[in-house]
């Protein structure tokens, strides 16, 4: 560890970019402000309105803040390497990206689950649902999350941290535990053995969402208004799992079993759960919801002379 701490890695991944990096950065920076936007907005709102502190919204504030996170973990960086000559990244910072992004994905795997429970409850028990998600349920969930999260990826970087690197090149636009682990020159069957615990883990719990899906089908088979709710809550957060669990998998199989020869799309599609995740969760979940449509509507329509007119009145 001690001699770790001097090393600085090259990142090799923007390689091929260096010839159109302004239109790069351009994009690179619209993207991470227009995801800063969409989830600040889905957050505000809730936080604001008193109306929507209601659990199913408290946890999509959870997973918008953690995308933000998990974004800027990827996105600040890019942009800095767009700008810079070199792409390098110290030891110590390579560390705290990694840090960050994992923790972002065991908080929205979690997330997501949690999620699962609250539309199971709403849809499959709803004389029920306020009396088992009460205010301090939610919040113990949310505080479940992040520490399993944080637990993950603490003994994940723990066991990285103790292996003696020979490399210093990284084949990717950002730093990732298995590009890490692969630069070691001692035996690391601890790391592919946690990482293989961590997919079946994750695996299972995604399992168990779907089967919570198969009860919600059949209840929502029941009652219009049960199909309404299923249509609009559980669908799109079934699409953002399928598309998050998806994207996940296939980077951590193409990282260990993949060859070279696809280095560009290996880079795109390891930086889409990075990407694709924070922009879209607070549209299909927040924007989806005719509760939050009405009041950013209301917000954006706003005018000052309305407010000035209904104070003489």
């Amino acid at each position: 560890m001690n001699e770790n701490v001097h090393i600085v890695f090259v990142l090799n991944g923007l390689n091929d970019s260096l010839t159109n990096r302004q239109i790069y950065f351009g994009l690179t920076l619209t993207s991470y402000l227009f995801t800063i936007f969409v989830n600040l907005t889905l957050i505000l709102t809730v936080c604001l309105d008193k109306t929507l502190h209601q659990p199913m919204y408290v946890f999509m504030c959870n997973l918008c803040f953690t995308g933000i996170c998990g974004a800027s973990s990827f996105y600040l960086k890019l942009l800095s390497d767009l700008l810079a000559d070199a792409h390098v990244i110290t030891y110590a910072g390579c560390l705290t990206q990694m840090f960050i992004s994992y923790t972002y994905i065991f908080c929205q795997l979690n997330g997501l689950t949690i999620m699962a429970y609250d539309r199971y409850l709403a849809i499959c028990q709803p004389l029920r649902y306020w009396a088992l998600m009460t205010g301090q349920k939610v919040a113990l969930l949310l505080l479940l999350t992040w520490c399993l999260s944080l637990v993950e990826t603490a003994v994940g970087l723990a066991l990285i941290a103790i292996l003696p690197l020979c490399s210093r090149h990284i084949a990717r636009i950002f730093c990732t535990s298995w590009e890490v682990v692969k630069l070691s020159c001692s035996d690391t069957s601890a790391n592919n053995l946690y990482g293989i615990m961590l997919m079946i883990l994750h695996l299972v719990q995604v399992i168990v969402i779907l089967v919570s899906y198969v009860h919600l089908v059949r209840s929502a088979t029941r009652s219009q208004e049960h199909r309404r709710k299923f249509a609009q809550t559980c669908l799109p957060h079934l699409v953002s799992l399928l598309v998050f669990s998806a994207s996940l998998l296939f980077d951590a199989l193409y990282s260990r079993y993949g060859g070279g020869s696809m280095a560009a799309l290996q880079n795109a599609l390891a930086a889409e759960f990075l990407v694709v995740p924070p922009i879209v969760n607070p549209i299909i979940y927040g924007m989806n919801l005719k509760q939050i449509r009405t009041r950013i509507s209301l917000w954006i329509n706003f005018r000052p002379q309305n407010l000035h007119r209904d104070f003489l009145k």
